[in-house]
């Protein structure tokens, strides 16, 4: 019998798939392999679409055509590369730096444009919306920001009222992060059977055995 292209590459990511699963047992060498070779194949995937999409056409084109400012950021990413060569690795520094800032103070702009503007207009409730579900919904998300946020007010004692509305906070909190991770665990286990429908299924239909 012979074996597609695909035949023989689901042959692989079954076997790779098993490599990794066999680290249920315990940490073993097959499993470091398949780790590596992740790894390491994404990190080459990830430098060929670097290299593709951001160095070609943003830097080189652009500096072949004329645009010699260009050679500021080329000379800064090659001053990375300083930190390899012991006593000049010094100057890698410069450049670490110069991206750390920039990357921070972009980051606090976008940081309150997407996250904490949108956050507080997803807030503003309304408490009379026609809908009884509607509004008892929103009311419970409005206290439940207004005791986390007392929870993390610690200007105050947290006694008497402020300690009430903290300990409701530390409850609201606590529902939050629960949903989160039971969210991130479903995600998990979604990627698990995913894992396991190819291996009963996809494979076999591939190599033509079964129905």
């Amino acid at each position: 019998m012979t074996l597609s292209a695909d035949a023989l590459w689901n042959i692989v990511a079954a076997i790779l798939t098993l490599a990794i699963f066999s680290y249920l047992y315990k940490d073993n060498p097959i499993y470091k392999f398949a780790e590596y070779l992740f790894v390491g194949i994404g990190a080459g995937y990830w430098f060929c679409v670097e290299w593709h999409n951001v160095l070609v056409p943003n830097l080189f084109n652009k500096l072949i055509a004329g645009d010699l400012l260009l050679l500021i950021p080329l000379a800064l990413g090659l001053l990375l590369f300083t930190r390899f060569m012991g006593k000049i690795s010094w100057l890698s520094r410069w450049a670490m730096g110069l991206m750390v800032g920039t990357f921070s103070g972009l980051a606090v702009i976008g940081f309150l444009q997407s996250e904490l503007i949108a956050q507080i207009q997803a807030n503003l409730l309304s408490v009379n919306t026609g809908s009884m579900g509607t509004n008892v919904n929103n009311a419970i998300l409005i206290l439940g920001l207004i005791a986390s946020l007392v929870y993390f007010f610690f200007s105050t004692e947290h006694k008497g009222a402020v300690g009430g509305a903290a300990r409701v906070g530390i409850w609201f909190l606590m529902i939050s992060f629960g949903a989160s991770y039971g969210f991130t665990v479903m995600a998990r286990i979604s990627l698990l059977i995913g894992r396991l429908m190819f291996l009963i299924e996809d494979l076999p239909r591939s190599l033509g055995v079964g129905g």
